[in-house]
């Protein structure tokens, strides 16, 4: 099919909307030919892995703990938005510099406010 570039592209999208509801349907298809017919009361149980609890399993767990979590988070991402300034350090203008010096100011900051509220007290 010839046609300009711009049709070309809607060929593609045609062709992923044709076949997105077959390539999705296909496994249900398999499962419903080749799955057993025969209702199994302890294959129908709810599984969770590990030992089975003794006792009570609800345990509550402290706020603070997931926002010790939130802010190792934060910091790990910041370690991600880092790398390519690392890895281009050599060719990255004085302004990209800049922007990556007030991005770690900005997140030292945080971490002064974090640990002025004691939320990284580990209790």
């Amino acid at each position: 099919m010839e046609g300009t570039p711009v049709q070309n592209d809607w060929y593609f999208i045609l062709l992923f909307v044709v076949l997105s509801p077959i390539l999705a349907a296909v496994p249900m298809l398999i499962n419903y030919l080749l799955g057993p017919r025969k209702p199994n009361f302890i294959k129908q149980q709810t599984y969770e892995c590990g030992v089975e609890t003794v006792g009570d399993a609800w345990v509550q767990f402290k706020v603070q703990y997931y926002i010790y979590a939130l802010v190792f988070v934060i910091f790990d991402i910041e370690a991600v938005f880092l790398f390519p300034v690392a890895a281009a350090y050599g060719q990255l203008p004085l302004f990209a510099i800049g922007a990556a010096v007030l991005f770690i100011l900005l997140l030292a900051d945080g971490l002064a406010y974090a640990w002025g509220r004691g939320v990284l007290e580990w209790v």
